[in-house]
């Protein structure tokens, strides 16, 4: 989330300071209970609150708006709320760029105004070209709940393809658009889902599923995709059938093309992470598919290829990944061909650029670093940062120049331009909101955690605050499926900040941040390091005085979501405010919904004896029991379909039940919306204003604008 020019000007200063009485506590709706049970293993297992599976019943549809109603009536007390979200409006306007791409003679990138509800894709020649408008997806609704979610241009710069995602599901339209005169064309694929694209001649591989039974297509598991070809110009009943397995329907599957087209490289995975590698070459007639990796241990993608190997980055013998020469004619890796060996810093990316040069990513303790390589492997030079943050980058092979971002937890994102062969960055972009960065400091602390294990956390506060104990805080982390989570700026943070809190983000076991033994570290039978990792953190902070527990907020999202159910139904007293969003929540059949199955990896499934004993020790629904809950703000939405909603349905009714303090339980239900991806800046503010009103108000903290 990005966003700018905004003056502040004049603003006319007011605080305001309300605190929750006991008159606060809701009255919530009944919910019925059912007498549904399972035995795993022995072990018999009630789950009451089932029929909230059924997204589309009259009887769970009435549940939710009797619930959104108790949350709204609860929220319009807040006396502050409408002053925050305006508040949060002005922090999010501000221009907005994404790192851009090239093409041949073409740079694409996307930006917003600032207040637009989603970013618009522009297109230009070359460096100082002129701008010129490609794809505006704000003209495709009204409430601009329709987002682009993957974009990819051909070869030969002809045409784009793009996918759009309609309220937030994981459900892609794919469309296509001539560049040169920006006319879209008639092409239009449905039933697509986590697809690649790869472009050949003038068409494209995708993937795509059988056509969803509509009444279920938000909850129903995800099997048995397809790749495909479509040529541009012929319907979607005309494309061809490239590949399917229909021995291991509960795979996914995607497919893209080296850069010259000369290969097809297909992928399968089996869990989150983790996939094989099968090629076929495209300038032979009828040529095989050839398996060039075939397990699903490790991560593996193709950057490029020289005609007759492969070059691709991997983690195979290398938990902080490599990059490798891979001889097609002996694709065994004790013949691979070391181009960079694994580092002591985790290898985040790889991409090439004009005269034979690499653009190189590291993770250093959390921190981007970024370099250009030769080919031969040899370090030429870094490319300084303006700072300590994280770096997003963007090159191709054909071109003398890349584009690369800048940001942290105080500074804007600004977009560069960066020319190789003279060693030199220019500004392309460089948003301002009117936040004063400079009035603040982060820190990065080690503490260690319930195993003794070391775990990094940046703490952002302003400068000369004086840490007594006393002060707000607010914890947030994810802790999975290897994903790292690096120093950002984000309007809602920099909301809490300014009010003289403290924003805290430890990165968690289960995370990418050190490479695959991390990972694994926070996984199946290691997953509660992540929760003890979590816990550890607020002891920290609270130990050192830089807040207490009565003034602790904590907060994730998905699996972060989880984290947090877990870390409260462990802990109930850990924090005043408890923030699960998202969240898988009923970790003993998440595996039967949507996309669900594939998170085997990272969490076990309740089908095996020794995952269920394991799931079942923390999973958050199966944990709440009669005691004092913090006071709970749970968020989801109608179109979710990764985590389908009825996690956070049966957790919220099962809280409301057992809550025996006088600390509030509500959920908020979005409507028209998903997991968040292409969410619409009016539904971020609403949401996020939302969420920040609770906090503040249950935290006692004054509000100023």
């Amino acid at each position: 989330m990005k966003l700018y020019p905004f003056s502040l000007g004049l603003l006319v200063l007011a605080a305001c300071n309300q605190k929750p009485s006991t008159s606060d506590v809701p009255a919530y709706p009944k919910a019925r209970t059912v007498d549904t049970v399972t035995n795993y293993f022995g072990t018999k297992v009630a789950d009451p609150y089932r029929w909230l599976e059924n997204d589309t019943s009259a009887e769970t549809a009435q549940w939710v708006k009797e619930e959104n109603d108790v949350t709204q009536g609860y929220l319009s007390k807040i006396t502050f709320r409408d002053s925050l979200k305006k508040r949060l409006a002005q922090l999010y306007n501000y221009e907005k760029y994404s790192v851009p791409f090239t093409k041949g003679k073409y740079v694409f990138f996307y930006k917003n105004n600032g207040s637009q509800n989603q970013s618009v894709l522009y297109v230009q020649e070359g460096l100082g070209g002129s701008p010129r408008v490609l794809i505006d997806p704000n003209k495709f609704s009204k409430d601009g709940t329709v987002a682009i979610a993957e974009t990819s241009v051909s070869n030969d710069q002809k045409y784009l393809t793009y996918a759009i995602s309609r309220a937030g599901s994981d459900w892609n339209e794919f469309f296509v658009v001539d560049v040169a005169s920006g006319k879209q064309l008639n092409d239009s694929l449905n039933y697509s889902k986590f697809s690649d694209i790869g472009w050949r001649g003038d068409g494209f591989y995708y993937t795509r599923y059988d056509a969803p039974d509509k009444s279920k297509a938000l909850v129903n598991k995800n099997e048995s995709p397809k790749i495909y070809y479509h040529l541009v110009g012929s319907p979607q009943s005309a494309d061809q059938l490239v590949y399917e397995d229909k021995q291991h329907p509960m795979r996914t599957v995607g497919a893209y093309t080296t850069e010259d087209e000369k290969y097809l490289v297909i992928h399968a995975e089996e869990a989150s992470d983790g996939n094989n590698l099968m090629v076929k070459d495209l300038t032979v007639p009828s040529a095989p598919l050839v398996t060039v990796i075939s397990d699903f241990k490790d991560d593996n993608g193709v950057i490029d290829d020289n005609g007759m190997s492969l070059l691709v980055l991997t983690n195979k013998g290398a938990p902080k990944y490599r990059l490798v020469w891979i001889d097609l004619s002996k694709p065994d890796s004790a013949h691979w061909t070391n181009v960079l060996p694994e580092q002591e810093n985790l290898l985040q990316g790889v991409g090439l650029t004009a005269d034979n040069k690499m653009i190189v990513s590291y993770l250093d303790n959390v921190k981007t670093r970024l370099y250009v390589y030769g080919m031969d492997g040899k370090m030429m030079n870094e490319i300084k940062l303006p700072g300590l943050g994280n770096s997003d980058f963007s090159s191709n092979k054909k071109s003398p120049y890349v584009f690369y971002s800048f940001t942290n937890y105080t500074t804007l994102p600004t977009i560069l331009s960066y020319d190789v062969a003279v060693d030199k960055s220019t500004i392309f972009a460089k948003p301002d909101d009117g936040f004063k960065s400079d009035d603040y400091e982060t820190e990065q602390v080690f503490y260690p955690s319930k195993d003794g294990t070391q775990i990094p956390m940046y703490i952002v506060h302003k400068k000369g605050m004086v840490m007594d104990g006393n002060n707000p805080c607010f914890l947030y982390a994810y802790g999975g499926f290897n994903i790292s989570i690096l120093p950002a700026f984000s309007p809602t943070a920099a909301l809490f900040l300014e009010n003289g809190a403290i924003y805290a983000v430890p990165n968690l076991r289960g995370g990418g941040e050190f490479g695959e033994k991390w990972h694994e570290a926070g996984t199946k039978l290691n997953k509660q390091n992540v929760f003890d990792d979590f816990y550890y953190a607020s002891k920290y902070l609270v130990d050192k005085k830089y807040t207490s527990r009565s003034r602790l907020a904590i907060h994730g999202r998905s699996n972060g979501g989880l984290l947090i159910g877990a870390s409260m139904t462990e802990h109930p007293d850990m924090a005043k405010v408890a923030l699960p969003g998202v969240g898988v929540l009923d970790m003993l059949r998440y595996h039967k919904f949507t996309i669900g199955w594939s998170w085997a990896n990272d969490y076990g499934t309740s089908d095996d004896s020794v995952q269920f004993h394991n799931l079942i020790k923390y999973s958050p629904l199966q944990n709440v029991h009669d005691t004092t809950y913090p006071a709970t703000f749970i968020t989801t939405a109608d179109h979710d379909d990764r985590v389908v909603p009825a996690h956070s349905f049966k957790f919220a009714a099962t809280l409301q039940a057992h809550q025996k303090g006088k600390e509030p339980i509500l959920i908020r239900i979005d409507h028209n919306a998903g997991h968040g991806g292409g969410k619409p800046m009016s539904k971020q503010i609403d949401e996020f204003g939302d969420m920040w009103s609770f906090v503040f108000y249950n935290l006692g903290m004054k509000f100023h604008m």
